[in-house]
């Protein structure tokens, strides 16, 4: 199964953040399953997870971490966008930092990520990172300050700060397909 995980503390953001994933889902043929916060105890050890971003202010599941604590434990490929990239990073032990961004920046990818490879203009909009390059357990693929794209080295657990649902709609296909 694959569960989309909707961190959102408004509707609104739901709408801009979370059903463009599910469009992506959808458009490839997959059933997926849409979960909040509070539903997390539904993911198993075999399914395919990917925690979506929310609004540039919406922190509140921060404030929750304990929920996801499953990440390091149950075995999952997950995927996080933006807000679940810190999610990701901070049950990891990551320092969440600050660092506005926003609007479409060039991110090099050397090294194979997700079907992404070479220069790609992405979409960033974030207040606020996890800081990966201090995480001995991921390997960072794109971002020389600041992280946007990360693999745990031996887990199926991906990172991006990034937004695919805007311009990169592949790599999710590819997380979900791969």
């Amino acid at each position: 199964m694959i569960y989309v995980v909707d961190i959102c503390s408004e509707d609104l953001f739901s709408l801009e953040f979370v059903s463009p994933i599910e469009d992506i889902i959808r458009k490839s043929g997959k059933s997926y399953e849409l979960i909040k916060i509070d539903e997390m105890e539904k993911i198993k050890s075999r399914d395919q997870v990917i925690i979506c971003g929310t609004g540039l202010l919406d922190d509140e599941h921060l404030l929750e971490i304990q929920r996801f604590n499953w990440i390091k434990d149950l075995g999952v490929k997950v995927l996080g966008i933006c807000a679940g990239s810190q999610i990701i990073g901070k049950v990891f032990g990551a320092e969440i930092k600050e660092e506005l961004e926003i609007g479409f920046f060039k991110e090099e990818f050397n090294v194979e990520f997700l079907g992404i490879l070479s220069e790609q203009e992405v979409y960033h909009l974030h207040h606020a990172y996890a800081d990966f390059h201090e995480l001995e357990d991921f390997e960072v693929y794109a971002g020389e300050k600041v992280a946007q794209a990360v693999k745990h080295k031996e887990k199926e657990i991906y990172g991006v700060l990034f937004h695919p649902e805007v311009r990169q709609k592949e790599l999710v296909v590819e997380f979900i397909d791969g």
